[in-house]
């Protein structure tokens, strides 16, 4: 059992290999230099000194894609730009992930893959500007391209367009293809980088900002998501696209809930009162068998993770 994980330094990626590996399968990892010190905790994983091949490769460079994807049955493609802050430059990052997943896909046809996994985001399915209050987003809802772009949202049009030709593509070239689209993803992290999902939970704790909005957040556990990217590789009955999201909690019950575990931090001082975000539902994911854990063992498992780390001082 063969397979390929584009990105595999990333934050949900890291989680993800170092499961498939615990399974038995050989992996195949792209990432920027396998030389990187950056990477080191890829290699200390168990299982990896004999089932882990990490591959030199760039989303834009097609030739790299297909020696990573050659002999591999399965390919999850993890990697895609998450940027920390507003974007200026539209392309940033709408190339790396559109041309990207084109690359990875078309590589996937030529080594004849069974099924690919293309790690979306719940960003491809909430920009409906129209959309009822309270009325609950399945998957069959996709956010609006052109509010993306009036309202410069190019990390939600980044995924839309991405994962949408990403189905197409598949449906045209006969390709076995899945999308998985997850919340906020936190939890404890392997790598030593911090990635941007994990900067809102850090900045939360060190009290960044004194006032805060009380915006929802749908939360998954890195874990959770790993577990669920395995599913939909593993089961026959998989098919189309997954929400990922297993907690949904605002950001004054999430301060709340950090405070009773970890009083001592210097959490925000005021919340402000903001619109309720949108509702979604996993149960699509769960009728195939998904499980998770409770928010409570995500954030303690993070923060216990980001103090051993020495990344809230």
């Amino acid at each position: 059992m063969r397979v390929c994980v584009t990105g595999a330094g990333g934050f949900a990626a890291s989680w993800l290999v170092k499961l498939l590996l615990s399974k038995g399968y050989i992996v195949h990892g792209t990432v920027r230099d396998p030389s990187d010190e950056k990477y080191a905790h890829l290699k200390e994983l168990e299982n990896a000194t004999q089932n882990l091949i990490l591959y030199k490769a760039d989303l834009l460079d097609y030739v790299s894609i297909v020696s990573a994807v050659a002999g591999c049955e399965g390919v999850f493609h993890v990697a895609s730009p998450v940027p920390p802050s507003k974007v200026p430059d539209p392309e940033v990052l709408l190339e790396p992930a559109v041309t990207g997943t084109k690359n990875v896909l078309k590589a996937s046809v030529e080594a004849k893959v069974k099924r690919v996994v293309v790690v979306s985001s719940i960003a491809a399915i909430s920009m409906k500007p129209d959309w009822p209050k309270g009325e609950v987003m399945d998957e069959s809802c996709w956010s609006d391209e052109l509010y993306c772009r009036t309202t410069e949202n190019w990390y939600c049009l980044s995924k839309t367009v991405a994962e949408r030709e990403a189905l197409n593509f598949a449906s045209t070239n006969a390709l076995d293809l899945v999308t998985v689209c997850p919340g906020l993803i936190l939890g404890p992290m392997l790598q030593s980088t911090i990635n941007a999902s994990s900067l809102v939970l850090i900045n939360l704790l060190k009290g960044t900002r004194e006032t805060v909005e009380n915006t929802t957040r749908n939360i998954v556990d890195v874990r959770d998501l790993a577990e669920a990217m395995l599913l939909v590789y593993e089961n026959k009955e998989a098919s189309g696209r997954y929400i990922v999201i297993s907690h949904v909690i605002n950001t004054r019950d999430l301060i709340g809930l950090l405070k009773r575990l970890f009083p001592n931090y210097n959490y925000p001082k005021s919340i402000v009162e903001v619109e309720e975000g949108k509702v979604y539902s996993s149960k699509k994911l769960q009728l195939l068998g998904w499980e998770f854990r409770s928010v409570e063992e995500t954030m303690k498992d993070a923060v216990e993770y980001y103090q051993s780390a020495h990344l809230l001082e």
